[in-house]
C-alpha cells in the first residue's frame, strides 16, 4: 500500500495518493465509523458536515471557479489583495538564497513574488491541495519565466523533511483546511530554526463597520461570482468561511499552542485582513 504521502504525477504536477485504497470493514467496523463520522463534525461555511466530507467540497467549490480566481479576487477586493500580498513579502524576510515554502499558493501570487526575492540559489516550492488550482498557477508562473517545483499535498501531511524552511506561508487558505491545528503544527515543523511563518487571511473588521462588510460578504459577493463565473454557491460558501475563521486574537493563540514564538499580527484594511506572523526558535 501506497503512503498518503507517496508521490505520483498530476497533469505534470507533483501529487500524491490523498485517498490510499483500505482493506473493507467488517459490518461491526463500518458501524463504529459511522458513528465516529457522525461525531467528528466541522464547518463548510456555516453548515456543518462530516470531517471526511470537507476537503471534498472545498475541493469543488476551487473546481468550479479556478479558471476566473484572479479576476473575482480584483472584483472583490477592488484589488487591494494585491497590496496585502505585497505587505506579506515586506514582512517574510526572504532574501537571496532562502528557502520557501508556499502552502494553498493557489495560482502562484505568492510564489511569484517570493521567487524574485529568493532569486537563481533560493528554492519556492509552490503548493495546494486542488489540482486545477496548482496546474493553473504552475502554467502562470511559467508564462512568467519562473519554472518552480510544484507538489499536490495536504496542508495537514506536508512532504517535506523536518527543519527544511527558511519561511513558510499560507494565504487565504487556511480557514479552508479541516483541522488548522494539524496544519500549523507541520508548518512549525517542516520550518528550521529562526523561520517564520506568515498567514494571510480574512479577519474580524472593524465593529462599526461590521454592518456594511456583512451587507457587502452575503449579498454583493454571490451576486459577482454569479454573474463572473456563474457559481453563487461557491462564493456564498467563501463568505461564510470567513465569518466561522478564528479571529485576530484566536489566531494567534492557536499559532502559540502550535510552538510558534513572537506571534504578532497586523490588521490591513481596518481588519478585513489581517497578517499573523511567528517565529520557530
Amino acid at each position: 500500500m501506497r503512503s498518503p504521502c507517496d508521490f505520483g504525477t498530476t497533469n505534470g504536477v507533483l501529487g500524491y495518493d490523498a485517498y490510499p485504497s483500505q482493506d473493507r470493514a467488517s459490518p461491526a467496523e463500518s458501524v463504529r465509523n459511522a458513528d465516529q463520522t457522525m461525531q467528528n463534525q466541522t464547518h463548510f461555511g456555516f453548515e456543518q458536515v462530516a470531517e471526511s466530507d470537507k476537503a471534498q467540497r472545498v475541493a469543488g467549490v476551487f473546481d468550479s471557479v479556478f479558471r476566473r480566481y484572479d479576476l473575482m479576487n480584483d472584483l472583490m477586493s477592488g484589488g487591494l489583495h494585491r497590496l496585502w500580498k505585497a505587505f506579506t513579502i515586506d514582512r517574510s524576510g526572504v532574501r537571496e538564497g532562502s528557502r520557501v515554502l508556499d502552502v494553498a499558493g493557489g495560482t502562484g501570487d505568492l510564489s511569484l513574488a517570493f521567487a524574485r526575492r529568493a532569486g537563481k540559489s533560493g528554492r519556492v516550492w509552490l503548493t495546494d491541495i486542488n489540482g486545477a488550482m496548482l496546474s493553473h498557477g504552475r502554467d502562470r508562473l511559467a508564462d512568467q519565466g519562473f519554472f518552480l517545483p510544484a507538489a499536490q499535498c495536504d496542508a495537514e501531511r506536508l512532504p517535506f523533511p523536518a527543519g527544511y524552511f527558511d519561511c513558510v506561508s499560507v494565504a487565504f487558505g487556511l480557514r479552508n483546511m479541516t483541522h488548522k491545528d494539524r496544519a500549523l503544527a507541520e508548518m512549525f515543523r517542516v520550518l528550521r530554526p529562526g523561520g517564520r511563518l506568515l498567514v494571510l487571511e480574512f479577519s474580524r473588521v472593524w465593529k462599526p463597520l461590521a454592518p456594511f462588510y456583512d451587507f457587502y460578504s452575503f449579498k454583493i459577493i454571490p451576486r459577482i461570482g454569479k454573474l463572473v463565473t456563474r457559481d453563487e454557491a461557491s462564493y456564498r460558501y467563501l463568505a461564510e468561511s470567513i465569518h466561522v475563521h478564528p479571529d485576530q486574537e484566536e489566531m494567534r493563540a492557536m499559532m502559540e499552542q502550535a510552538g510558534f514564538e513572537n506571534v504578532e499580527y497586523f490588521n490591513l484594511t481596518m481588519g478585513v485582513v489581517a497578517l499573523h506572523r511567528g517565529f520557530k526558535f
